[in-house]
């Protein structure tokens, strides 16, 4: 039997109501994905390390909707917990989580040092159990059995095929991030709250911007789809996982890659 909840094909991607937090917001593909989801109608807020990255970034994104930006070192436990109570201080609800902060380091086996782990790791893994675990109340508040909160956490194709670059702590970070993806909705499935990750290819990005300059044709003709990822890409794949769309699909890790990890021949 039909089910005509769903009047038009608008109301599936509609997020007006919604409130959203995407962490590293302030440029990349966190900023691709806050401006998609303001676009859809939700209200955001982004956060980043850098203040003065936050005042541009908001004053960027307004034009497309509400937005606030707060700036925190989500590397650190205390600061996670602090973005959490400033993010859910006024409604004690939050419908939709994008962990996208992130870090990489690219250097040689023999020269990779304890840094390049501890900092990759805490940001791209533990920050993202942090801020889950602080603003699960907020979660819970928020979704319903016919529409779940959501987490949608940014891993990588890093994780999914060995990439040329040396980049360690990169790889094993969002390896395990994908993981927890699915331990995380297995156990928060029950409780309204679906959690899936995106793993994105090349995108125009701080991250990628010397790999895409110095590499950036090549990349693209090794791709299926012959390019690297544009912004519509990013956010219309996160407004599906946010909106009424995507709300039967958790425990998932979505390759945007064009193509490169999930038809790749070699490594």
């Amino acid at each position: 039997m039909a089910d005509d909840r769903f009047t038009t094909h608008a109301e599936l991607f509609d997020l007006r109501g919604k409130y959203a937090l995407v962490t590293g917001g302030t440029r990349g593909i966190g900023m691709m994905i806050a401006r998609g989801l303001l676009r859809a109608g939700a209200r955001v807020v982004i956060s980043s390390r850098d203040a003065d990255a936050c005042t541009e970034a908001e004053r960027q994104l307004s034009e497309f909707g509400e937005v606030r930006a707060i700036p925190a070192d989500l590397s650190r436990y205390e600061e996670c917990r602090r973005l959490a109570d400033l993010v859910t201080a006024d409604s004690g609800r939050l419908d939709i989580l994008v962990n996208n902060a992130g870090a990489m380091w690219r250097e040689p086996l023999e020269t990779f040092p304890v840094e390049a782990w501890d900092s990759v790791v805490d940001l791209n893994l533990k920050s993202p159990f942090w801020l889950v675990q602080a603003l699960l109340p907020a979660l819970r508040a928020a979704g319903t059995a016919d529409d779940p909160a959501r987490v949608i956490n940014i891993g990588s194709i890093a994780a999914i095929h060995v990439a040329a670059s040396p980049n360690y702590s990169y790889a094993g970070s969002k390896a395990g991030l994908h993981q927890l993806t699915r331990v995380l909705a297995r156990e928060l499935g029950p409780q309204h709250v679906t959690v899936n990750a995106v793993a994105p290819g090349p995108f125009p990005s701080r991250m990628m911007a010397s790999t895409l300059e110095t590499h950036g044709d090549a990349i693209a003709a090794k791709a299926p789809l012959r390019r690297v990822g544009r912004e519509d890409d990013m956010a219309g794949v996160a407004v599906f996982l946010a909106s009424r769309a995507g709300s039967y699909l958790t425990g998932a890790v979505v390759p945007v890659d064009g193509g490169i990890a999930t038809t790749a021949t070699g490594t």
